[in-house]
């Protein structure tokens, strides 16, 4: 899937010149790769919002740069500390289609595990994976059918059928979930268990604009 972004470039980097791009409901942002120039651009932050909700965190979009077009993915982001759904810095990577690219995508858990029908707890272990693949190929997210999981067995990353159009970057003996006994369940210390989510953010190359 793929949309267009429309982004304006920016000529001023200085903390004043982003402060006043953003109270104009923009975005900052950067676009590089692929043996592309790289340039400073903004992006309106609704827009930026809609496209990502449209073809989601790994798609494709083709951001338009006044007559300039590139096919590029979301590779970096920064989010305001305080409002954790207020981006403020945007990389962009141009796409090479040929060559591929390292992803993190959600793992999702589908069926109803017999081991939960037995009384067992379901541990959710891997909320996400990094994956290997053409840019093309990058799946939305990688499902995991857990209808045949009994108490006492775990599913693991070597379990994956990834059909050849990608390569997990785990250890095939890394858990993704399990089924606890029942006697088990007052054990468990919910605040062990990882909250779904994306990946801790990444500090972007803003401070690159400015050196």
């Amino acid at each position: 899937m793929s949309a267009t972004l429309q982004a304006v470039e920016r000529t001023q980097f200085n903390k004043s010149a982003r402060t006043k791009t953003r109270q104009d409901g923009h975005v900052p942002a950067v676009v590089y790769g692929n043996n592309t120039d790289n340039k400073a651009i903004s992006v309106d932050g609704k827009e930026f919002l809609k496209t990502i909700r449209n073809v989601g965190r790994n798609g494709i979009i083709t951001l338009e740069i006044g007559s300039d077009k590139r096919k590029v993915m979301l590779s970096d982001y920064q989010t305001d500390p305080l409002k954790a759904s207020e981006f403020v810095h945007l990389d962009f990577q141009v796409v090479n289609f040929k060559q591929e690219i390292d992803v993190d995508v959600n793992v999702v858990l589908t069926g109803e595990a017999q081991g939960v029908k037995d009384g067992g707890v379901l541990q959710h272990v891997l909320h996400q994976v990094s994956v290997k693949t053409l840019p093309n190929n990058v799946p939305e997210a990688v499902e995991v059918d857990i209808s045949n999981l009994a108490v006492n067995e775990t599913i693991t990353v070597g379990d994956v059928q990834s059909s050849g159009k990608y390569t997990l970057n785990h250890n095939d003996e890394e858990v993704i979930a399990s089924i606890l006994p029942p006697k088990q369940e007052e054990e468990i210390d919910s605040g062990e268990e990882q909250e779904p989510g994306e990946p801790e953010l990444v500090e972007g190359r803003e401070n690159k604009e400015e050196a």
